[in-house]
């Protein structure tokens, strides 16, 4: 049963128009002068009956070719349909990887960004390490030089104290040779006392007439003792002024002993600074690697990028050739109708054919 609006005299009055026009009256075309209403089956439905009613050779002669007509109508409506789901799946199918890979080359973007962006990043912190490394080289030249003053000062001042500790020792040298003298003075005195004290004893009354000169001698002897004691005080003051000058050079040597422990951390410094120096260059030669890594994911982001674009511009073009067949499908299809226009002369071979494939 025909729609609601489809009439049997809306199909007549369509068929008959497209007869004035030369064209064939197909189910399609009939359908789409009715502005693509109606179903097919209807149309189909109401084709046949319209056949009938004209009846006749001549009727039955293009019935069979209105049938052939129809069937070959019908297959190139079927093609059209297929290229249709085809060509829709095809579409959708493209679509999905077209946006497949506008995905791919956002996150490829994405991803390069990314990596220009952390390799900016390190290319700064690059510049920052070697920024501390040339302080650090700076920082160790200076104290390199103080340890290189350091060290010259403490040799001036271990050759001062080598010429006072000579001077010292001249000194103790002087010293004990004075205690000698005086020491031999002491032990000649005391014999020189004891011999005359044997001669007065011996000689008791020789020595009463020369008791004045023994007196002067004696005196004279005192007078050697108390120049000895004055020279034994000189030498006591001597050593005072020694001790006192041996104070001062220890005093002095304090100072050095704190230049050499303020060396000693000096060093130990140096030493810290040249492992920081070192981890610093490992650090550097770290990063760098660490660059020339992203650097090349960044190559390989930009050739799967441009690989990418080939594959979308090969899709565009399988796509495009896809739309001509479709167009090609269509032309062929608007020509179909042509066969109408032979002879009716012809109809016998085709009912004859058509008998004969029954």
């Amino acid at each position: 049963m025909a729609r609601a609006g489809i009439y049997k005299s809306e199909v007549v009055r369509a068929r008959n128009n497209l007869l004035a026009m030369g064209r064939y009256p197909s189910i399609d075309a009939i359908r789409g002068e009715l502005g693509n209403t109606g179903s097919k089956g209807t149309i189909h439905r109401y084709l046949k009956e319209i056949e009938e009613e004209e009846g006749g050779s001549t009727g039955a002669q293009v019935a069979v070719s209105e049938a052939i007509q129809d069937l070959a109508g019908r297959l190139a409506e079927r093609l059209h349909e297929e290229a249709d789901q085809r060509l829709a799946a095809l579409t959708d199918k493209h679509k999905a990887e077209i946006a497949a890979l506008n995905d791919s080359i956002t996150a490829l973007r994405n991803e390069a960004e990314s990596f220009r962006s952390q390799s900016e990043r390190q290319a700064v912190e690059l510049a920052a390490e070697r920024a501390a490394h040339t302080e650090t080289l700076s920082t160790l030249q200076e104290e390199r030089i103080v340890r290189a003053q350091m060290s010259q000062r403490i040799l001036d001042m271990e050759g001062l104290l080598a010429k006072e500790d000579a001077h010292r020792v001249s000194l103790e040298e002087k010293h004990r040779h004075a205690r000698e003298a005086l020491e031999h003075f002491r032990t000649a005195a005391k014999e020189q006392r004891e011999q005359d004290q044997r001669q007065f004893e011996q000689q008791i009354q020789f020595l009463q007439g020369e008791l004045r000169a023994v007196k002067e001698t004696v005196n004279a002897k005192q007078q050697e003792l108390i120049r000895s004691h004055e020279d034994n005080a000189r030498l006591s003051s001597e050593q005072g002024h020694l001790r006192a000058e041996l104070h001062r050079l220890e005093t002095e040597i304090r100072p050095l002993r704190t230049a050499r422990e303020q060396l000693a951390v000096s060093e130990l410094k140096n030493q810290q600074l040249e492992e920081r120096q070192a981890q610093a260059a490992t650090r550097v030669e770290e990063l760098l690697i660490e660059a020339q890594g992203y650097a090349q994911k960044l190559e390989e982001s930009t050739h799967a990028g441009v690989r990418l674009e080939a594959e979308l511009t090969a899709a565009k073009a399988v796509l495009a050739s896809h739309e001509q067949i479709l167009q090609k499908l269509t032309v062929s299809q608007s020509a179909a109708p042509k066969v109408s226009g032979k002879p009716k002369g012809g109809t016998k071979k085709q009912e004859s054919l058509f008998d004969s494939g029954k």
